[in-house]
């Protein structure tokens, strides 16, 4: 029986059709440790390691890309030397064997780094000049004196049995290295006037120190008392009067230092003929004056 105020409303069967809704399973996530080994994996062994979210850290790198169209100098010098000389027994005033190895140091990196146009180097210290346009390493400072830094280094101690065949190093060498930058040409000019002028005021007076040692029977406190406050034409009268010495006449590498320049220079070949081929050769030459400059004017040109 139909109760009273009650209405009912009849619709066709096809509209009181339900429509399945079908939804995916749920993923359930069982702790194992099969699962941490591929979380693991897939979080730090990922090849899109660099999109990972630890990629802000970059952020905190400094940009030290050079300014562009200067010239890029790296300094090699090496760090508390005077005792690694006095350990390792170099000859005084001059080892000629050490300079020659610190030589074949610098060679090794002009060859890995073919946009240094040329080196200079004296005592234990090496400088090497990148063309202005070099786009080596994005003209990163860092990148260029650690990368030229420890190729030099690594060399330095690979070829030592070359030159120091009867006796090992005692300890590592040390050399740090140092980025600088010179506009103009002259600036360029002057800096390598510079490292020479110093070679010369430093090995004037360390012959006259060691041979007021060596061959005067001075002691070390003895020497330097003797110099102190003494010139050039001082130190050159000690050396010619008292010893005979014409300080003129010692050897071009230990007065002037030394120049690595890329020549091109004859080879010979199997058929008999000959060609020409770019080499890195030594120079112990003045490039305080003009002379060499203009010999040499493709160095300072941009190419």
């Amino acid at each position: 029986m139909q109760p009273k105020n009650v209405r009912f409303l009849y619709r066709p069967a096809f509209r009181l059709k339900a429509i399945p809704i079908i939804q995916p399973p749920r993923k359930v996530l069982r702790h194992s440790q099969h699962c941490r080994s591929n979380i693991w994996k897939k979080t730090f062994h990922s090849t899109a390691m660099a999109k990972s979210k630890f990629e802000y850290v970059r952020l905190f790198e400094a940009d030290d890309r050079c300014l562009p169209n200067t010239w890029i100098v790296v300094r090699v010098d090496g760090k508390g030397f005077h005792k690694f000389s006095t350990e390792h027994e170099y000859e005084k005033p001059n080892d000629i064997k050490a300079l020659s190895l610190m030589n074949r140091a610098a060679t090794s990196v002009m060859e890995e780094f073919k946009d240094v146009c040329l080196a200079y180097g004296q005592s234990d210290e090496y400088s090497f000049v990148f063309r202005k346009e070099t786009q080596a390493y994005s003209r990163r400072s860092a990148k260029l004196s650690t990368n030229v830094c420890s190729l030099f280094t690594s060399a330095f101690v690979y070829y030592w049995n070359e030159y120091f065949p009867t006796s090992k190093p005692r300890y590592p060498p040390v050399f740090d290295g140092r980025t600088v930058l010179y506009p103009s040409n002259q600036n360029i000019r002057d800096y390598l006037s510079w490292r020479q002028a110093d070679c010369h005021i430093n090995n004037l007076y360390n012959t006259t120190f060691w041979t007021l040692i060596l061959k005067g029977g001075l002691t070390p406190a003895e020497a330097e008392s003797k110099l102190k406050g003494t010139l050039s034409g001082d130190k050159n009268e000690i050396l010619f009067s008292q010893f005979g010495i014409n300080y003129n006449t010692e050897p071009e590498m230990l007065r002037k230092g030394t120049v690595l320049v890329r020549r091109k220079v004859p080879v010979a070949l199997p058929n008999g003929g000959t060609r020409e081929k770019s080499q890195i050769v030594q120079e112990h030459v003045d490039i305080i004056g003009d002379e060499f400059w203009n010999t040499n004017s493709h160095l300072l040109t941009v190419t």
